[in-house]
């Protein structure tokens, strides 16, 4: 047998079965390799390149060691493969370069197919990666990224689903996903039947089923504050951008199609409504094909433990709700503690000053100098969601791509002095928010981080006269 970077840790213990044993000897990573779960699903994800990376050693240490390992056991010699001269990265990155040109999709895939029978998941976050890297702007990845997803989506498409236990944050996003196939399923039915003749019928049922597929707004969320700041924390920063925004053209897409419901024009519904659905099936394949693999090979169990602690308070959609066999180790919480702390104008405890700021009727942030984000308040009801993944992100990464030159406007002009605060205010779901935020500085003026406050100001803007009386019948 030849033995590659590219090959798959699952074919070699098919070969081999007795390196189920063995690799634990070549890094003690590898003795998860003894549970069967993991085998049947990390093994057959991983390659060589993938899994010398997660045990911290090179590719050639690792071919080098279960080469000796085989010699050990008598069975043959494996040849190492060592032509990678020019590695695949660079051919796909040749690939997608041709396209980003004008060059003909169709000629790239019969140029891939040629090249490679597979495409390793990890090779496309690579690929990405390199290519921001490189100077290639997020939002060209993006509107590249159909087109090389699409010339890949042949041999992705020959490889099974991961499988995960119920309950495993990567399990709950399948079954929504298989959720959404549904509704996806139901709404096309539907576009079958509508023609001018039916409208009137049909346009009511397309609504409720567009509104179950729009509920794929809290699937995206999740991912935006659960998944993607730890997929960050393993270097993996362009993946999650350029995902976040096409996550903005499916919301997009999804106003286009009510909106086109509301025309009761059947050739536009039939065209927005197609064009959405097939938006999100393409992302439904890139989740179960390229991220989840992704994740599950970067991702350690303490932060999928993490993870899921702060998957509850985003939700769930379309009756969805996490299993139980998957449990996580049960890492102590964080505990609040009784200590008195001296304050310049007063004392609190921690237990205090944390219950305070529970209780302020705005949502607050905090950013500190590094632009890590290192607070942010958990009260009753937010206006935006948060979740504990967000701690120790970087905030340029907690906003999508089309608005994120506007939060590194505000920080550079905090962190150079030039400004002091900068206020927004928007309508959202029929309330004025609003959005200020303020540079942190200490007693020299030296920049601490940056302040943000969010204020429901719809009953404020309200107010008028004066109210000097205490009424508890019209105090809420």
């Amino acid at each position: 047998m030849k033995i590659g970077k590219q090959t798959k840790i699952s074919d070699l213990l098919e070969k081999y079965p007795f390196l189920i044993e063995e690799m634990e000897k070549i890094n003690n990573h590898f003795a998860l390799l003894k549970n069967k779960a993991a085998r049947m699903t990390m093994a057959k994800i991983a390659t060589v390149s993938m899994a010398s990376k997660a045990a911290g050693l090179s590719a050639a240490e690792l071919m080098n060691a279960i080469k000796k390992i085989v010699a050990e056991h008598g069975v043959e010699t494996l040849e190492i493969d060592t032509d990678d001269e020019r590695t695949r990265l660079d051919t796909l990155k040749e690939i997608i370069k041709e396209m980003h040109q004008g060059g003909d999709p169709a000629a790239a895939k019969i140029k891939f197919n040629e090249l490679l029978k597979e495409i390793d998941p990890h090779e496309i976050k690579d690929l990405e990666q390199q290519l921001v890297m490189e100077g290639m702007p997020v939002s060209e990845i993006q509107n590249l990224c159909e087109l090389h997803v699409g010339v890949f989506k042949d041999a992705l498409g020959k490889s099974d689903n991961v499988v995960v236990e119920a309950g495993h944050p990567v399990h709950t996003y399948q079954e929504e996903n298989r959720r959404l196939e549904e509704a996806i399923a139901r709404l096309e039915a539907l576009l079958k039947r509508l023609d001018e003749e039916n409208k009137a019928q049909v346009i009511p049922e397309a609504r409720a089923a567009l509104a179950q597929v729009a509920t794929v707004e809290k699937h995206y969320v999740r991912k935006e504050n659960q998944l993607f700041p730890f997929m960050e924390k393993h270097g993996i920063t362009a993946p999650p951008q350029v995902m976040w925004g096409v996550h903005d053209e499916i919301r997009s897409l999804i106003k286009k199609a009510k909106k086109s419901l509301d025309t009761e024009d059947a050739a536009e519904i039939k065209k927005t409504v197609t064009e959405l659905n097939h938006a999100m099936t393409e992302m439904i394949f890139k989740e179960e094909k390229i991220l989840f693999p992704m994740v599950l090979q970067n991702i350690t169990e303490d932060e999928w433990e993490q993870i899921r602690r702060g998957e509850d308070e985003l939700g769930y959609i379309l009756g969805v709700v996490p299993g139980d066999v998957w449990k996580p180790k049960g890492a102590g919480q964080t505990k609040t503690r009784d200590d008195v702390f001296s304050l310049d104008t007063g004392r609190m405890t921690i237990r205090q000053i944390n219950a305070l700021l529970k209780h302020l009727p705005l949502d607050i942030s905090f950013v500190d100098e590094n632009d890590e984000v290192l607070y942010y308040s958990e009260t009753a009801e937010r206006f935006f969601p948060r979740s504990p993944g967000v701690i120790g992100r970087k905030v340029q990464n907690c906003h999508p791509p089309k608005s994120v030159h506007i939060v590194q406007e505000i920080v550079e002009a905090f962190r150079a002095g030039r400004k002091n605060s900068a206020e927004f205010w928007i309508n959202l779901r029929g309330r004025t928010l609003h959005i200020r935020y303020f540079a942190v500085r200490n007693d020299a003026g030296k920049y601490l981080g940056t302040l943000e406050v969010t204020q429901d100001i719809t009953d404020i803007k309200r107010i008028e006269g004066e109210r000097r009386l205490l009424d508890w019948n019209k105090s809420s």
